[in-house]
C-alpha cells in the first residue's frame, strides 16, 4: 500500500537551470503496520538534474540503501509514502505492474556486489539483454544493443565476451557488466549503490570515471549512495549527508568539504586523512548511530555531540538556509521541524 499525503512538500532544487529529472519530496519508508510500524527513512526530499551527480552518504544503518530500494520499490515489505517523481510520473503511486515497467526505463540501479547482482549459470550477454527481452525486443537486436553498451563501457574484446560467464570476469569486469544492465534500458535516472565495494583504489577510479563520463554523455541523473568522502570529493557535484533516516546537511561539494556546517558532517570529514590538512591525530565521533527502535527525542544526533544544547534533546531541527548550504542543527537556528 502507497500513498502520497506529501505532494506539495517543498523542493530541494537541483543546481542546474532545468527541471530536475529525479525529483522527490517527502519521502518516508516504514516497515511494518499500525502501532508497531517502524520509520526507517523521515521525510527526505530532494532532486538531481540532468547530467548531475548527487552523493548520498552517512554510516551504515543511516536509511541509505534503504533510501534507494524505496526510489525503485524493490521490497515489497516497504510502505512508501511521498513523491518520486521522473519525467512527471510519480514512481510511489504506480502499480506494482506499472512499477515493473518502470525498472530499468525510467530509473536504474547498479548495486553493490557485481557477483550477487550476476547469475552464474547466464552468460555476460544475455544477462546484459535480459531487459530488452522482457519487454519484447527481440534476441538480434537486444544483442546488437548489448554489444554497442558494453563496447561504450569498454570491455575488452566485448563481441567475444558476450558469450562469457561472470566468473571469467574480473572484479572491474564485472561491475562494467552490472552498469551495463543498468543502462541498457536507456533510464534517465542512475542509482549507484555503494558501486566500488571490494575493489581495489585503482579499480575504484576506473569505474567511478565510468560512471562520470556515461552520466555527462548520456545526460543522465546519478545518485550515488556511499560511506566514502573521499570518492564523493572526486565524483559528486553536490552532497546530501543522512543520519538517523533523515537528510541533516546538503551542499555543494567544494563548500561542504571546506566549511561542514552540521556537527556529523565536521566529524565524517575531521575522521578522513587529507593530503592538504596537517593532523595531529584524526578525529573520531564518540558512540554509535541509533536504530530506528532507539533513536533518541529531539535531534536523533543529540548523544553523540559535543554542542549539543537542552533544545537539541526536545525539539528536531527544522531544514534551514545558511549560506549555500541546508542543514537542520538548532546551532545555525533552526526551528521546530
Amino acid at each position: 500500500m502507497v500513498d502520497t499525503p506529501f505532494a506539495n512538500a517543498p523542493l530541494v532544487p537541483a543546481t542546474n537551470d532545468a527541471a530536475p529529472l529525479l525529483d522527490v519530496r517527502g519521502l518516508s519508508v516504514s516497515f511494518g503496520h499500525g502501532p508497531a510500524a517502524v520509520r526507517l527513512v523521515d521525510n527526505v526530499s530532494f532532486a538531481v538534474g540532468a547530467g548531475e551527480r548527487v552523493a548520498l552518504v552517512g554510516e551504515s544503518g543511516s536509511g541509505k540503501s534503504v533510501t534507494a530500494q524505496a526510489l525503485m520499490r524493490l521490497n515489497p515489505h516497504m510502505q512508501v509514502s511521498g513523491v518520486v517523481q521522473i519525467g512527471g510520473c510519480n514512481l510511489v503511486a504506480l502499480s506494482d505492474k506499472e512499477m515493473t515497467a518502470e525498472r530499468g526505463a525510467s530509473i536504474g540501479m547498479v548495486f553493490q556486489d557485481p557477483m550477487s547482482s550476476l547469475d552464474p549459470l547466464m552468460t555476460i550477454g544475455d544477462q546484459v539483454a535480459e531487459t530488452l527481452r522482457l519487454r519484447g525486443v527481440s534476441a538480434a537486436a537486444a544483442r546488437a544493443r548489448a554489444l554497442r553498451v558494453l563496447d561504450e563501457l569498454r570491455v575488452d574484446r566485448a563481441a567475444e565476451r558476450l558469450a562469457a560467464y561472470p566468473h571469467e570476469f574480473s572484479g572491474g569486469m564485472r561491475q562494467r557488466v552490472v552498469i551495463a544492465m543498468a543502462l541498457i534500458g536507456e533510464p534517465k535516472v542512475l542509482i549507484a549503490d555503494e558501486p566500488t565495494t571490494a575493489l581495489d583504489v585503482r579499480v575504484q577510479e576506473r569505474v567511478l570515471d565510468l560512471l562520470y563520463s556515461v552520466s555527462k554523455e548520456r545526460g543522465l541523473a546519478v545518485l550515488l549512495i556511499t560511506h566514502d568522502m573521499g570518492i564523493v570529493a572526486g565524483f559528486a557535484d553536490r552532497v546530501m549527508v543522512m543520519y538517523a533516516g533523515r537528510i541533516i546537511e546538503q551542499n555543494d561539494v567544494e563548500p561542504l568539504f571546506a566549511s561542514p556546517r552540521h556537527p556529523y558532517t565536521q566529524g565524517l570529514l575531521g575522521a578522513i586523512p587529507r593530503i592538504d590538512q596537517k593532523r595531529e591525530q584524526l578525529q573520531s565521533i564518540p558512540g554509535a548511530p541509533p536504530t530506528p527502535f532507539t533513536r533518541p527525542p529531539g535531534c536523533h544526533f543529540n548523544p553523540r555531540c559535543a554542542m549539543a544544547m537542552e533544545i537539541c534533546r526536545k525539539d528536531y531541527p527544522a531544514m534551514i538556509e545558511t549560506g549555500s548550504a541546508r542543514v537542520a542543527c538548532h546551532i545555525h537556528g533552526g526551528g521546530h521541524a
